[in-house]
């Protein structure tokens, strides 16, 4: 009878403590979840802190790229400015002297202008003027005497007469702005003429001498430079 007992304590016993243990266990189960959803909770938190933090980094960092945009356009503009600015004084200075050097020219133009306008800066003729001469006047008159001083008979004035007006007009000034040709022989430079004066830009006698030599080398004859400008149109 006792040994009965003692083995109904026994599993009765037994079967306590296995309840007892499947009771902890589905305790220990559900605290174990809980504890892992904590967990889980816990991470979703942090991850989201992380990502919060990331973005607020990033944001910063944006903010810092187009706030050194902003600076470095800011400068770039007032450095455009001073350089624009510097130029367009550069360009005032530049037309200033342009300006001034044009009205230099100009007034250098008008004072050489009215230098050989008229008798202005002309050496007059003082040689004789012989009575064959008598109907020409001026450069002419002068011109016909030195052609008979040089050897020509006076039936070539004509000639020379024609050549010349076609030339310059006898005028000792005139001078040609495409060629640079001067003087009543328009000669090539102007500067040939020195060959019989240093007066050669204002004296009519020194370019006419020089015209008469030039065309007897080249043409014999006032007769003949004439008939070759004639052909060609230049002698």
């Amino acid at each position: 009878m006792n040994r009965l007992w003692s083995r109904v304590g026994i599993r009765v016993a037994s079967v306590g403590l296995l309840v007892a243990g499947v009771i902890g266990g589905v305790y220990l189960g559900k605290d174990q979840e809980v504890q892992a959803q904590s967990a889980q909770a816990q991470m979703v938190v942090q991850a989201d802190t992380d990502e919060m933090q990331l973005l607020k980094e990033r944001h910063n960092q944006h903010a810092a790229v187009r706030a050194y945009q902003r600076e470095a356009e800011g400068e770039a503009a007032s450095k455009a400015a001073i350089e624009a600015k510097a130029a367009a004084g550069k360009a005032r200075t530049l037309e200033k002297k342009a300006i001034e050097k044009k009205k230099a020219a100009e007034k250098a133009a008008a004072a050489k202008k009215a230098a050989k306008s008229g008798d202005g800066g002309t050496v007059p003729y003082t040689g004789d003027i012989p009575s064959s001469c008598d109907e020409y006047s001026g450069n002419r008159a002068t011109g016909c005497a030195l052609m008979l001083d040089a050897g020509f008979e006076i039936d070539q004035f004509p000639c020379l007469d024609k050549l010349w007006k076609r030339e310059s007009g006898w005028n000792h000034h005139a001078e040609n702005s495409g060629s640079g040709a001067y003087g009543i022989p328009q000669a090539l430079p102007g500067s040939k003429m020195g060959s019989e004066g240093d007066d050669w830009e204002d004296n009519p006698a020194t370019q006419i001498k020089w015209g008469l030599k030039y065309i007897e080398g080249r043409y014999n004859s006032p007769c003949g430079a004439w008939s070759h400008s004639e052909n060609t149109g230049w002698y």
